[in-house]
């Protein structure tokens, strides 16, 4: 997976709940009753992951927006 960009995806699922996916994944990396509890969550797991980009879709499946998350522990952060 070098050079890739991790990334996740927040999917609505046919019985209404939020999923949190990542690409290839034959999982959900996490459920949620609404959209902004999924984007929460996803946003978390790229922190801790080392970063990344999160994708939601809408409703209708569509890309609605899409997000850099920075990593959450960074080792060395910069000065100033």
């Amino acid at each position: 997976m070098s050079g890739q960009v991790n990334s996740r995806d927040v999917v609505r699922r046919d019985d209404g709940t939020w999923a949190v996916t990542k690409p290839g994944s034959s999982r959900a990396s996490a459920l949620a009753g609404t959209q902004a509890e999924a984007v929460e969550r996803g946003s978390q797991i790229l922190a801790n992951d080392g970063g990344g980009e999160l994708r939601i879709h809408g409703t209708n499946g569509r890309v609605r927006d899409q997000r850099t998350v920075s990593p959450g522990n960074d080792p060395y952060p910069p000065k100033g």
